[in-house]
């Protein structure tokens, strides 16, 4: 657990000092946002409408923009093969880096959804479930998006083959995500089935795509 604990620290230090990644997903997140608007009009009732599934693609984008980071820098400086043959699993390895993922992107996306949701017109009383749908959702935003980062190690112009490897997977997250908040909103139907099915989306992910994600690594350092 010590060593599972020091890698995880070690990747969200590391993410936070570079501070790249992150600053460019928060700024694709915010400049999408605010340009919809203006492509959309003045109508305050569209906007709100429109909110959800605005706020719901623009995170899954921004998110991408950073997913190719979770194996990249230790491919590229051994230290992936270090850790292939250190004490952690490489499932575990995978869990870890993903984690990182979400603590330092998918949160901070997550938490700055309701500001942008009043550019929007979201309504207020729908902002509570919009964070907890997307701290929900999230995970398995970073645990796929691990999978991607995998499968497309060592490729040159990965982030191309990153978005069609990992945009098709998000699919059914985006369904859920913006059903929850939509159903808040207009109606009819209760949020919160279509919110276990996200939460069940992102436990299943948590379990499964360290496995999928190992797998491909484990091809990658051959």
């Amino acid at each position: 657990m010590s060593a599972a604990l020091a890698l995880l620290i070690r990747d969200v230090k590391l993410a936070w000092r570079e501070g790249g990644a992150i600053g460019v997903a928060l700024g694709f997140y915010l400049v999408v946002v605010v340009i919809t608007p203006f492509g959309l009009g003045p109508d305050l009732n569209l906007l709100a409408r429109v909110a959800p599934g605005m706020l719901w693609v623009a995170l899954l984008l921004a998110t991408l923009l950073s997913a190719d980071r979770i194996f990249h820098n230790d491919y590229e400086d051994g230290t992936l093969d270090v850790l292939a043959t250190g004490p952690l699993p490489l499932p575990l390895v995978a869990a870890i880096k993903s984690l990182a993922h979400w603590l330092t992107t998918g949160v901070p996306l997550a938490l700055l959804a309701p500001v942008l949701g009043l550019l929007l017109n979201l309504p207020l009383d729908a902002m509570p479930l919009l964070v907890l749908a997307m701290l929900a959702g999230t995970p398995a935003v970073s645990f796929i998006a691990a999978i991607g980062a995998s499968l497309s190690l060592g490729v040159r112009r990965s982030g191309l083959l990153l978005g069609l490897l990992v945009l098709p997977l998000y699919v059914p997250v985006l369904i859920f995500g913006v059903s929850t908040v939509s159903a808040a909103i207009v109606g009819p139907g209760s949020p919160w089935p279509p919110f276990l099915m996200l939460t069940a989306l992102s436990l299943a992910s948590i379990v499964l795509a360290p496995l999928a994600a190992a797998a491909a690594l484990r091809t990658a350092l051959r």
